[in-house]
């Protein structure tokens, strides 16, 4: 199923900066999309949690014209790999991201591992109708919102544009901290190991790539 407005083929169900058309059979076209200019991405960069390519499909043509980029995940296992690499803006997390999964469990032990790699980063959640008690349960964890599949498109954004300045706001009053505290693991590491990066991005649980963009941030 394809998670966009539908319409029967008569016209787009997204519209301006690109087009989707859905039919009632799920399947979609769409045609050629303007990307918003990085520089004015509202939703910054957006980190997806999804293992259905057509709900990716349909989130990725939803937000084409807000988000400076949409990065899908589709293993849980993979997360804290990905908040290590890089920082996003707002996490949207499928509650049932397992194959045959539809209890909602695999969704709160996702968010578990993403507050646990970033507490600032905010995370909006899609369920189905009947996992509203499930949501519930995730907000009491530290989910700021839910979606309903299947949304309105405008619903989503609003949803994730709110998080997203959420994520913001968390940051702005633990940046200064964070950044020393990171600096100084950081130069920890690297004496530890006598400079070598390898080792000392082992250590500190990063990549190789990882830590060279952190020491480049930092100033090394």
């Amino acid at each position: 199923m394809c998670y966009v407005e539908t319409w029967d083929g008569a016209a787009p169900a997204v519209s301006g900066f690109g087009q989707v058309w859905a039919r009632r059979d799920g399947a979609f076209s769409l045609s050629p999309t303007f990307v918003y200019p990085a520089g004015m991405a509202r939703l910054g960069k957006v980190l997806l949690l999804e293992d259905d390519a057509d709900v990716v499909k349909a989130v990725r043509m939803a937000l084409a014209r807000d988000a400076e980029r949409v990065d899908a995940i589709t293993q849980a296992s993979k997360v804290t790999a990905a908040l290590a690499d890089d920082v996003y803006d707002v996490a949207l997390l499928d509650m049932n991201l397992a194959p045959g999964e539809h209890s909602g469990r695999a969704g709160l032990e996702t968010l578990d591992a993403i507050r646990a790699a970033d507490e600032t980063l905010s995370v909006v959640l899609m369920t189905v109708y009947g996992g509203v008690a499930i949501a519930v349960e995730a907000l009491k964890r530290g989910a700021c919102d839910f979606l309903l599949k299947p949304w309105r498109n405008e619903r989503l954004l609003e949803a994730l544009a709110a998080a997203a300045d959420l994520t913001r706001e968390r940051r702005a009053g633990t940046s200064l901290n964070l950044d020393r505290l990171e600096r100084h693991a950081i130069e920890r590491a690297l004496a530890r190991h006598e400079g070598n990066i390898s080792q000392a991005a082992a250590a500190l649980g990063l990549t190789r790539p990882a830590l060279y963009r952190r020491m480049e941030k930092h100033g090394f």
